[in-house]
C-alpha cells in the first residue's frame, strides 16, 4: 500500500547561502534555519521512501522558448547548482513519477508535461539542501510555472494536487510518500512581465530568459546584481493570513484569488504559494503546524516553514 505520510511547506532564498554574513536580522534568520532543521527531522521520522518535491522555475531549468504550466520529472533530474545550492544528478522514483504522469492523462483530468531529462534550480534544490539533508529518498520533481505569465490559476493548482493524491494512493507499489512545497511567501522580485519589458534591466532579463538555455550562467552575474539592488516589499499580514489557512486546513480558500490579486497584495514572488497549495491538496488539506515565520527584508522574502502531519491529525480527530 502506498500512503502519504507528511507534508512540508517552506520558503527558499539563495541569499541564505551567498549573503548569510551580511544578514542584518540574524535572530530571525537563525529561527528560520532552525525551523528547517526541525522540519527535516520530522521528515526523517516519517521515514519516506519518496518525496514529491514541488517547486517553481527561475529560468535556469525552463526558458521562454518552452514554458509548460506543470512539468513532472519522470527520468533523469539534474540540479543546476546556482548560488551554493546542490549541483548534479538527483535520484528519481521513476516508476511512481511515470505512474502519476500516466494517471493524470488517462484519467482525462490533466495533460501535464513530463521530462525524462529535467533540470531544476533552487526552486527545488534549496529544499534538497536543507530539508532532505542526509535523507536517503528518491524524488518525484514537479515544476510549476509561477514567473512567466499567463500562470496556471490557483484553482487549477489545487485541482492538480488532488488529482496527484488520487494517483499516489492508487499506485500499486509500496511507498511511504512525503510532499514538499517550496516557495513564497510575500516578496517582489525585480522581474518584468516578459511581454512588456521596460528599460535596460528588464530587456536584459527577458533576453536571459529567452536565450539562456545553453549558457544561462553567462547571465547570472548581472541577474544577481539586479536582484541585490531591489528593495524589499513584504506583506507580513498577508503571510500571516495565508499561514493561518494552512494551520486550519483551509488553503483551498485562496483559489478564489486571481493572479493579479496575489501580485498586487503580496508581490510577484508570492505566486509561489501555488507550490504550497498543491502540497496541501496532496495532503487532503490536513491542518498544519506553523514552525516559523520571519519577515526577512535582506532576503526580499517572508520566510515560513509549516508541517502537515496526517497521521497525528487523524489521531486527534478520533
Amino acid at each position: 500500500m502506498t500512503e502519504i505520510v507528511l507534508g512540508v511547506g517552506a520558503s527558499h532564498s539563495t541569499l541564505m547561502n551567498t549573503h548569510w554574513e551580511q544578514t542584518l536580522h540574524k535572530d530571525r534568520a537563525e529561527r528560520f534555519r532552525d525551523a528547517l532543521k526541525t522540519a527535516r527531522d520530522e521528515l526523517a521520522a516519517a521515514r519516506p521512501d519518496t518525496v514529491i518535491l514541488v517547486g517553481s522555475n527561475h529560468f535556469r531549468g525552463f526558458w521562454l522558448d518552452l514554458i509548460p504550466s506543470f512539468t513532472i520529472g519522470v527520468g533523469e533530474c539534474v540540479a543546476s547548482g546556482e548560488s551554493g545550492t546542490p549541483k548534479g544528478p538527483l535520484p528519481v522514483d521513476v516508476p511512481l513519477a511515470r505512474y502519476i504522469a500516466g494517471s493524470l492523462v488517462e484519467g482525462g483530468r490533466f495533460d501535464a508535461a513530463f521530462s525524462a531529462r529535467l533540470q531544476i534550480d533552487h526552486g527545488q534544490s534549496h529544499a534538497v539542501q536543507y530539508l532532505l539533508d542526509g535523507l536517503d529518498v528518491d524524488l518525484v520533481p514537479i515544476v510549476i510555472n509561477v514567473f512567466a505569465p499567463p500562470l496556471p490559476t490557483l484553482d487549477r493548482c489545487e485541482r492538480l494536487g488532488r488529482a496527484i493524491r488520487e494517483a499516489v494512493l492508487a499506485f500499486p507499489g509500496n511507498r511511504r510518500v512525503a510532499v514538499i512545497g517550496s516557495g513564497g511567501l510575500s516578496h517582489r522580485l525585480p522581474w518584468p512581465d516578459w511581454r512588456e519589458p521596460h528599460g535596460d534591466d528588464e530587456e536584459f532579463m527577458v533576453g536571459a530568459w529567452l536565450d539562456g538555455r545553453t549558457n544561462w550562467q553567462d547571465y547570472d552575474v548581472r541577474r544577481r546584481e539586479i536582484i541585490r539592488a531591489a528593495e524589499a516589499a513584504l506583506n507580513p499580514e498577508w503571510d500571516d493570513e495565508f499561514l493561518s489557512l494552512v494551520e486550519r486546513g483551509e488553503t483551498h480558500r485562496v483559489t478564489g484569488l486571481t493572479t493579479e490579486d496575489v501580485e498586487k497584495t503580496a508581490g510577484n514572488g508570492a505566486q509561489e504559494i501555488r507550490t504550497w497549495l498543491l502540497m496541501t491538496a496532496l495532503l487532503d488539506h490536513a491542518p498544519g503546524r506553523r514552525l516559523a515565520y520571519e519577515p526577512m527584508p535582506e532576503w526580499l522574502t517572508g520566510m515560513a516553514v509549516a508541517v502537515l502531519d496526517p497521521v497525528h491529525t487523524e489521531e486527534r480527530q478520533r
